[in-house]
């Protein structure tokens, strides 16, 4: 099994040492998530592409590197090939028949060869010949070379000769640590989610700092999300997760603050307090989900007011963007259900909140505030590397993690609907649930209270946190199942 992976445009524009640099990157974060899946698995980087080479033709790995490759920063596109040697135009043809026949029935098609090296032949000769005996030979309806239904695709790099059997697109954007990092002020909602991504994907390696203003719950459900952008999209660079308590801080804001101001005084705290973390991390960018008018926070003066209270830059990816545009992206992301069921913690909520403030005003009410709250919250905050999340929630856990199941025990697959039906839970004799992390909320209420419920996940993280969540709501009847899999 054989993958070409080609770059991002933007990196060939680049000059010749920062594509060189880039390149490298690219192959080095590949090879240190790939080589999770399998030690063998060789990553080769040319001046032009990145090959991907698995000696097993296992299906499950298959499908866990074309996952990989299209959430991984960088790539542009990427194909899966099988690699022959570089016979004859007939030789050629053979292999592509034998790739394509099937898929060709009752269709149109058009031959695209790809070569570089030295040959005594062009492209079009080989697309030409090869074109000509599959409409000859196989079942298709014949060559359309403006709007076929299937390319088939060939490329021949020097003695070799690799026909492409499946096509993928890629993420774009820069390899993840090719930029410099960034500070991304998450809350969980669908706004930061998406702007944190676009900034991993951008090439910045991704921080977050979460200002809680709801309690512990809050905050398992905000590294929950984090948690899984990492994994999915930002897992080749390790990154902090740093929490902020700042339920003090609010309660200084409404007790000092004039009514209308609380939102932008709210805003600017938080951005002095980042920009404190961010001094200590060497970070010189802080990273929000705000768009233009989407709050009364978010008019043109206030955010020029709200970016005053810091010396960082300030980037909002989304600052043009609709809100149903931003929903949409969090689902090709796989985060709708995590943003969809965060609770919204506005922490302040002015009657007539001001949508122009002055600085005079602004500066006169902040005189108002204990400046000694802000330094106490962030004297009080909290910094652990992301993949540590699980580890640091079951330090402040008593919730018992079981490794097998007894009476009136009950499983609750707690996963994704597809990743059950991708590997569902074989307990024969034991009661299963199928109920996913974003429905728990609701359906824990309907549960029996005369039984235990296990919690299961496949990696044991988001049992762990719904377990912790649901514990702390008042479900004391909840646990965790972790299969033993020592003797597996």
């Amino acid at each position: 099994m054989k993958f070409i992976v080609r770059l991002f445009p933007e990196i060939t524009v680049k000059s010749r040492p920062v594509r060189k640099r880039l390149i490298q990157r690219l192959r080095s974060n590949l090879q240190n998530m790939l080589l999770r899946y399998d030690e063998n698995i060789k990553i080769i980087g040319h001046w032009d592409k990145v090959e991907v080479e698995c000696p097993s033709q296992d299906a499950a790995l298959t499908q866990s590197v074309v996952d990989l490759l299209g959430r991984t920063p960088g790539i542009h596109s990427y194909v899966e090939v099988t690699e022959y040697p570089l016979g004859d135009f007939h030789d050629i043809y053979e292999h592509a028949f034998q790739a394509y026949a099937e898929r060709l029935k009752g269709k149109t098609f058009k031959v695209r060869v790809k070569r570089s090296g030295k040959h005594e032949f062009r492209s079009i000769d080989v697309e030409r010949y090869v074109g000509g005996g599959l409409r000859q030979h196989s079942e298709a309806t014949g060559v359309d070379v403006h709007k076929p239904d299937l390319f088939v695709d060939l490329e021949i790099n020097n003695d070799k000769l690799f026909v492409v059997t499946n096509t993928y697109p890629g993420q774009g954007g820069f390899p993840l640590g090719t930029q410099e990092a960034t500070l991304s002020l998450i809350s969980g909602g669908f706004d930061s989610i998406v702007a944190s991504y676009m900034t991993m994907r951008r090439g910045c390696k991704t921080h977050f700092l979460f200002f809680n203003l709801g309690g512990h719950a809050h905050e398992i459900g905000v590294k929950q999300v984090a948690l899984y952008l990492w994994q999915r999209y930002g897992s080749s660079a390790r990154v902090k997760f740093i929490t902020v308590p700042f339920d003090e801080v609010v309660g200084e804001i409404l007790q000092s603050v004039d009514n209308s101001h609380m939102g932008v005084i709210l805003k600017r705290m938080m951005m002095r307090a980042a920009e404190q973390v961010a001094d200590k991390m060497g970070i010189d960018a802080l990273v929000t989900g705000e768009s233009i008018a989407q709050v009364s926070s978010q008019t043109l003066p206030n955010l020029a007011l709200i970016d005053a209270a810091t010396s960082k830059l300030v980037i909002r990816p989304l600052i043009t963007m609709d809100k149903q545009d931003i929903v949409d992206i969090t689902r090709k992301l796989g985060a709708f259900e995590f943003a969809s069921s965060m609770p919204e913690y506005c922490g302040v909520i002015s009657d007539k909140p001001t949508t122009h403030a002055k600085r005079d005003k602004v500066e006169k009410e902040e005189a108002n505030f204990d400046e000694d709250v802000l330094t106490r919250a962030i004297e009080r905050s909290e910094v652990i590397s992301i993949d540590d999340i699980v580890e640091n929630v079951a330090v402040h856990s008593e919730i018992e993690a079981l490794t097998k199941v007894g009476e009136n025990q009950v499983i609750v697959d707690v996963r994704a609907p597809h990743e059950q039906e991708k590997k569902p839970l074989n307990m024969p004799g034991c009661p299963v649930l199928c109920i996913p992390f974003y429905k728990l909320d609701q359906a824990v209420e309907t549960l029996e209270t005369s039984k235990e419920y296990l919690l299961y996940c496949e990696k044991g993280v988001m049992s762990q946190l719904q377990a912790q969540q649901l514990q702390e709501k008042g479900f004391s009847n909840i646990k965790v199942f972790r299969p033993d899999t020592a003797k597996k």
